[in-house]
């Protein structure tokens, strides 16, 4: 990602996940790990270019937080 010094582009989606699963959660406004707390495990796999490993990364990264997606809570 860019080096922007000064700005608020500051992200902790998990590393690891390929440029085009990175361009589809930035796309649809997914910056943060918290934001995952909001939405489906569904909403995110039906992102062009999102696969199962991305979100299995970012699932395990939600529950090293205790926290998981919005579908999982219920």
């Amino acid at each position: 990602m860019a080096e922007e010094q000064g700005h608020e582009h500051v992200s902790d989606i998990p590393a690891g996940l390929g440029a085009p699963a990175h361009r589809a959660l930035a796309a649809a406004g997914h910056r943060r790990l918290e934001q995952f707390t909001e939405v489906s495990e569904a909403e995110i796999r039906r992102l062009h270019g999102v696969g199962p490993r991305a979100v299995e990364r970012i699932r395990r990264a939600l529950a090293a937080r205790g926290r998981s997606f919005a579908d999982a809570d219920t």
